[in-house]
């Protein structure tokens, strides 16, 4: 599959050269005639963020990875490539704290209560986002999000609120009770992909946790090894993502949520929440729905569940001249068939 990719896409596999190059060529038998424009696209892997902006400016890619573009890069975009297009939209995408309830001492709710009310997440987005990152539940806030939480809502979940230092005070009284304070620390590995956004993360999350005696190392983990790590629930504590396919509950919710669900890497079940789960699935009142939604989003919170730190929005940036790119708000995931894509360089 990864060499010799087939199926029906408006390109063809051509060649894969790891850490290299990507090659497709026009499919001369795509189902949707006269498409697509493009006689074939190349993909070169550029690792490094700023690299790949110089790469921009200078002509030799005519676009950046879709949704890569951090807001803070955006501004180096614009700044260099004043003519280029970019729209800086939601992802679909949360940074999360997984905690691994296995592993003691974190199997103790209480302990992972105090990790969930130490979270300053205006400061997440602020720090990493620039502030345009959206504070959220477990569903795409809205406005983009058809099902999140209103912020009012939000803002009443537990240490999801703006009174941070009231939050680490609760946190604090609850880590002391379990036996930690200032002259006894609990000290842990917090991993995460080796990714910069994601290190930057957890670099902020290991200064937040100090705040209630919790002394955090950074163990940045090569992708190629990430997921495996994680799914056999070899670690403590981590920064983790959450990708979603699209703005569904049930997509979000069995998969990510339910008892066994594939990603699950927190090990959370709640037979309560799975009988809600499937209540809102067979739900036809869209309204009806959306209230079992935001019910489901609020006992989430009140567990622990995998704990939302924010919703990230990233740009797709491209030259002028690239024509017929439309960023999707409910995914990564979509919108990469390119069939329209064109380029005008008259």
């Amino acid at each position: 599959m990864r060499q010799h990719p087939v199926g029906t896409g408006p390109f063809k596999f051509v060649e894969f050269k790891p850490n290299e190059v990507i090659r497709v060529t026009r499919n001369p038998d795509y189902w949707k005639p006269g498409r697509p424009y493009l006689d074939g696209i190349v993909y070169p892997i550029i690792k490094n963020p700023a690299t790949r902006l110089l790469a921009l400016a200078s002509g030799a890619i005519d676009m950046i990875h879709p949704y890569s573009v951090t807001p803070a890069l955006l501004k180096e975009v614009m700044s260099q490539v004043p003519r280029a297009s970019c729209d800086l939209v939601p992802q679909n995408v949360s940074r999360d704290l997984l905690i691994n309830r296995s592993q003691p001492p974190f199997d103790d709710s209480n302990l992972r209560r105090a990790m969930a009310l130490s979270l300053d997440r205006k400061s997440f987005v602020d720090i990493l986002e620039d502030g345009k990152g959206d504070i959220g539940a477990a569903m795409l806030p809205p406005p983009e999000g058809r099902w999140g939480m209103p912020l009012d809502m939000v803002a009443a979940l537990p240490g999801y609120g703006l009174e941070v230092s009231k939050n680490r005070g609760e946190a604090r009284q609850i880590m002391q009770g379990l036996g930690w304070g200032p002259d006894r620390r609990l000290s842990v590995k917090v991993s995460t992909r080796n990714t910069t956004p994601l290190v930057n993360a957890a670099v902020v999350l290991i200064d937040q946790l100090k705040e209630i005696y919790i002394d955090g190392e950074l163990e940045p983990v090569d992708n190629a090894q990430w997921f495996a790590k994680i799914m056999r629930h070899d670690y403590a504590v981590a920064l983790g993502l959450t990708l979603n396919a699209i703005d569904d509950p049930d997509q979000i919710f069995y998969e990510t949520y339910a008892c066994g669900a594939e990603n699950n890497p927190d090990g959370y079940c709640n037979p309560e929440i799975n009988q809600l789960i499937d209540r809102q699935s067979a739900e036809v009142d869209e309204q009806r729905r959306r209230t079992l939604v935001w019910e489901i989003e609020r006992r989430l919170a009140e567990d622990g569940a995998r704990p939302v730190i924010y919703h990230s929005r990233q740009a797709t940036c491209r030259r002028s001249y690239v024509k017929g790119f439309n960023a999707m708000v409910n995914s990564v995931y979509n919108g990469w068939r390119f069939e329209d894509l064109w380029l005008d360089k008259k």
